[in-house]
């Protein structure tokens, strides 16, 4: 099996990922609170305790493995058992393949996530994990009442949407854009990764591909060079101080769960909006 100990969400997070699905032993060794053996003792009698690790066991004997997982690494250590994880699975058939649908599963022991559930999709030329945006199916349930069924039927209301998540893919890689189009695009994103503030890039750096298979101007594959370039960060920058002075620096890699997954959906979010425009 081979398996990748990942880099990109830094100092705040334990994060596998492999080409094989991974097994158990796997998963423990690096983001053990998947395996969590009750709820964190800050939480009260009312909070239901459902193991992640049973529901992906569920999940596997229903086709679905997990891929990617990833930990935070909160900043008190006596919640790191339990602290929030996010896992990526898809089905095995989906190898080989230019792009693979996911559920993308979100849940914590320590109170600081309910329990959360999206589509996305494997980019596998780039490793790009993109996440579907608001106009998809997302299952909230928090940690009370009687949940566990409301999980696992929770993956099949997700599945549903993974048709129309495969032909949004195909209609942007049918749709090409301008270089005009391209920047303004690159510009919207650099507004949702950085607010208003000056953004220490340029919308020309974050729309400049990594990769060769990267250079057309599809919307799709614009897409994928911004979302890569923000998500894994490393490009230089520079941000003028209030006293007027320029500092360079590089681009911070995006490190949280959240930040990962909010960037995600409002780039896709924004993708298909895009896609709309040229569409009238």
């Amino acid at each position: 099996m081979t398996y990748t100990l990942a880099t990109r969400f830094s100092r705040n997070a334990h994060q596998i990922s492999g080409r094989d699905a991974l097994d158990n032993e796997t998963l423990y060794r690096h983001v053990p609170s998947i395996f969590a053996a009750e709820r964190h003792d800050s939480r009260s009698q009312r909070y239901v305790y459902v193991p992640t690790i049973e529901i992906v066991e569920q999940l596997r004997r229903e086709g679905w493995f997990p891929f990617f997982a990833v930990q935070a690494v909160p900043r008190d250590g006596n919640r790191h058992g339990h602290a929030k994880h996010m896992l990526r699975l898809r089905r095995e058939d989906g190898i080989g393949k230019a792009e693979a649908a996911e559920v993308i599963l979100v849940n914590s022991h320590d109170g600081t996530s309910a329990y959360q559930m999206f589509a996305g999709m494997l980019r596998f030329v780039c490793t790009n994990s993109m996440i579907a945006g608001e106009r998809f199916e997302e299952v909230r349930v928090p940690h009370k009442g009687d949940i566990q069924d409301l999980i696992v039927e929770g993956v099949d209301t997700v599945a549903r949407d993974f048709p129309r998540l495969m032909e949004t893919a195909e209609t942007m890689k049918e749709t090409v854009l301008s270089r005009d189009e391209q920047i303004a695009f690159a510009e919207a994103s650099l507004l949702v990764r950085y607010g208003e503030a000056d953004a220490p890039l340029g919308a020309d750096q974050i729309i400049t591909p990594r990769r060769c298979e990267d250079k057309d101007r599809t919307l799709w594959t614009s897409f994928n060079v911004i979302q890569e370039n923000l998500v894994r960060g490393g490009l230089p920058g520079r941000r003028t101080t209030p006293d007027g002075r320029v500092r360079r620096s590089r681009s911070r890699p995006i490190n949280g769960i959240d930040q990962n997954i909010g960037l995600n959906r409002a780039l896709w979010t924004l993708a298909e909006a895009m896609q709309r425009l040229k569409s009238v």
